[in-house]
């Protein structure tokens, strides 16, 4: 794949005009005025019938998947999460949302994608029945949580949550923080480790899903940060929330089915996603730019005829490139059934976010005094750009799981 095809750039104009129409009218409120992007993420969803694809998608899935525990013959291949179309119509809303409000794709994909995926993953028939529908569609709210506020990115060594059984249930203890919808999630999975007593490095990692609302677990506020604001972020607090072995995901401690092998097939769509977010940003800060170049004067020139600025042009659009390209990739996999290593999709995430960040950076630079100002969209792109570094695994983290495979 080396362009868009004519119903690729359909979808992207339609999506232009949907934000142009529902969400610029609003996006000071919900980058400054702590609106909750869930009702217009709704409409989207209902405006392109992505909800009604979602759940029509899924129920293929798990007709397929109670045909096969049946021990039926079944002869077509299980429907992918795309319905059999390819990934570039998912990826494409992502990529115009991220023009001006990477925090709505945060906070979508964290919910359906996340918190959806590690049920989808691991869970059994009942528990994907019984919460994957209305995580897909945006009728309830999703949250992943595994970050605690000493652990970072040491997520399972530093771990301190914990599991305790009691009769035929569990008692969950513990806090997490830098939750990406934990204000305001319907539905969260809580990943922990089950204490039987031994050493917390050789205890099992387990996942539990959990609603709001359940005795003993309170949702903070949102907390206040440096970008991403249109995506609410919070910490959780467990004091001896009692839970059923039907909310333990696959309903087994097994450690071959548990939490490890979950969370880490999770954080890989995580990683795959965050190119499709930094093309949107480095797209819109290159347009922006170039359009500055063009109607800024200086010492009696535009500015776009002084090759420094030319020099800034042109590793924007390297990086546009570059990072399109891994975008297109990854649409051709999906469409041939494939998916790319931990390793592949760490380098695409690590490439992607400090191609956006340096992008952002740059733009700012560009436009000057008026590039650290509000007013300007730059500014908010570059706030909005660092956290791709940061979160789905720091930059440092994705290169010790590429050198670690590449020295495997």
């Amino acid at each position: 794949m080396y362009e868009w095809s004519d119903e690729h750039l359909m979808l992207q104009q339609a999506m232009r005009d949907f934000i142009a129409k529902e969400i610029l009218p609003i996006k000071e409120e919900l980058e400054h005025g702590d609106l909750p992007p869930y009702d217009v993420l709704r409409k989207m969803y209902a405006t392109f019938g992505m909800d009604e694809l979602a759940r029509n998608n899924f129920a293929k899935r798990i007709a397929h998947e109670k045909r096969e525990a049946a021990g039926e013959a079944i002869a077509d291949a299980k429907p992918t999460r795309h319905g059999g179309g390819d990934a570039g119509y998912t990826l494409i809303p992502i990529i115009e949302l991220c023009r001006h409000c990477p925090g709505m794709v945060t906070a979508m994909g964290v919910s359906v994608g996340l918190t959806a995926a590690s049920i989808v993953s691991k869970g059994t028939i009942a528990q994907k029945e019984r919460w994957v529908p209305q995580l897909l569609t945006l009728e309830k709210v999703g949250a992943w949580a595994i970050t605690e506020p000493n652990s970072g990115s040491d997520a399972f060594g530093s771990m301190l949550s914990t599991a305790r059984r009691d009769g035929d249930e569990y008692v969950l203890n513990g806090s997490k923080t830098f939750i990406t919808n934990g204000p305001y999630a319907d539905t969260i999975v809580f990943i922990c480790k089950l204490d039987e007593g031994n050493d917390p490095k050789d205890r099992k990692v387990l996942s539990f899903v959990l609603d709001s609302g359940m005795a003993g677990l309170e949702q903070s506020k949102p907390l206040r940060k440096m970008g991403m604001h249109s995506s609410p972020t919070g910490e959780l607090f467990l004091t001896d929330v009692r839970v059923g072995r039907d909310r333990l995901i696959g309903e087994t401690e097994e450690v071959s089915k548990g939490g490890r092998d979950g969370a880490k097939a999770t954080f890989q769509q995580e990683r795959s996603g965050v190119a499709a977010m930094a093309l949107g940003i480095i797209e819109q800060c290159l347009e922006l730019s170039i359009q500055y170049s063009k109607d800024r004067v200086q010492f009696g020139q535009r500015i776009g005829d002084f090759q420094l600025i030319q020099q800034k042009l042109a590793f924007m659009e390297v990086a546009r490139m570059n990072v399109q390209n891994l975008v297109f990739r990854t649409i051709e996999l999906s469409m041939a059934g494939k998916t790319m290593t931990f390793a592949e999709a760490s380098a695409m995430k690590l490439y992607s976010a400090q191609a956006a960040t340096a992008v952002a950076l740059e733009a700012v630079q560009l436009h000057g005094g008026n590039g650290y100002m509000a007013e300007f969209q730059v500014e908010q792109l570059a706030r909005d750009a660092k956290v791709l570094q940061i979160y789905a695994g720091t930059d440092e983290i994705q290169t010790v799981a590429i050198a670690r495979a590449l020295l495997a």
